[in-house]
């Protein structure tokens, strides 16, 4: 594939904007410099440095963020700073989306990936893929409420019950909550309908993907083949 179509499919702009990139002397590949943007190149295992940065060429993209609070996942947001402003531009530019969405005071694991078809089976309740929350709540957690998750709870927008797959008390005020779906404030209505309140939220894990310990708030980082794996997977 030539150069610059190489660069426009890994999102650094369109195709004049990648020739340019190019032809002013800000490309090199696997190291050495190229001002050719017609140079044909294999995509597998390549390395792309943009303007002194490495980037591995990819087909497609799943990047893990460990979001902070007082963002909002949308592209347009209204109240606060957008998630996709944590992005760089080439991520955000050749489609990266959020799989799901995170409240803007919901902490934690969020992923993007431009992969339509991983994201569908992500977000599918038939798939069964749990999300895993962390909630601090405002009242003591009883061995009730964690009843009642895992039983099922009325939401007044549902005809039926909404059940936890998991449910697990850490402490007095704090619960770990597995779920198949992700509706609108899921966990905050389930835990009201529960007779209780969450005051902080944290998503630990997607499928059998934890957030790593070491990725700091507001900080992401590519997912690779073994890991892409686990999110499909229940064993962290």
């Amino acid at each position: 594939m030539q150069l610059a179509r190489i660069l426009q499919s890994q999102g650094f702009g369109s195709r004049r904007e990648c020739r340019a990139l190019v032809e002013t002397g800000r490309v090199a590949v696997d190291g050495s410099p190229c001002r050719d943007p017609e140079r044909e190149f294999e995509t597998e295992s390549l390395t792309l440095t943009v303007d002194g940065v490495d980037w591995r060429a990819r087909e497609r993209v799943c990047v893990a963020m460990n979001k902070p609070a007082g963002y909002e996942c949308s592209r347009q947001p209204r109240d606060h700073p957008s998630v996709y402003a944590l992005l760089p531009e080439p991520l955000a530019r050749r489609g990266a989306e959020c799989v799901g969405r995170l409240d803007q005071d919901t902490t934690g694991l969020l992923l993007f990936t431009d992969d339509g078809a991983l994201a569908h089976r992500l977000i599918s309740p038939r798939k069964r893929i749990g999300k895993v929350y962390r909630a601090s709540c405002r009242h003591p957690v009883t061995a009730d409420m964690v009843e009642a998750l895992i039983a099922g709870v009325k939401l007044r927008d549902d005809p039926e019950p909404v059940r936890a797959l998991a449910c697990t008390r850490i402490d007095d005020r704090v619960l770990e909550l597995t779920l198949a779906e992700g509706k609108y404030h899921q966990v905050k209505r389930m835990l009201a309908a529960a007779g209780n309140r969450v005051e902080a939220l944290h998503r630990l894990a997607i499928g059998g993907y934890a957030l790593p310990a070491d990725l700091e708030p507001g900080r992401w980082r590519f997912l690779e083949a073994d890991e892409l794996a686990r999110l499909e997977t229940s064993d962290r």
